[in-house]
C-alpha cells in the first residue's frame, strides 16, 4: 500500500436519529460531536437517518398503507364493496 493517500481509519459512534440505537465501528468518517462510550473512551459521534434498528427491511415492519389507500379511494369513488 501506498504511504500517505489513504483517510484516517478510526473508530466512531453511530447514533439512529429516529430510535436512539447507538453502535460502535470503524470508519473514515469523522465528526465534532463527541460522545462517552461504554467502556469510558470518547468517540466522534455521527448521526444517521437509518439503520438496521429503523429500517423497514430489517424490523419487518414495511408500510402498505399508501396503496391500501389508493385502493380505497378508488372503492369509495366507484361504489365497490368487498
Amino acid at each position: 500500500m501506498k504511504q500517505g493517500i489513504h483517510p484516517d481509519y478510526h473508530e466512531v459512534v453511530f447514533l439512529d436519529s429516529a430510535t436512539g440505537y447507538k453502535f460502535l465501528s470503524g470508519s473514515t468518517k469523522t465528526s465534532s460531536e463527541t460522545i462517552e462510550w461504554e467502556d469510558g473512551k470518547t468517540y466522534p459521534l455521527i448521526r444517521v437517518e437509518i439503520s438496521c434498528d429503523s429500517h423497514p427491511f430489517y424490523t419487518g415492519k414495511q408500510k402498505f398503507t399508501q396503496a391500501d389507500g389508493r385502493v380505497d379511494r378508488f372503492n369509495k369513488k366507484y361504489g365497490f364493496t368487498k
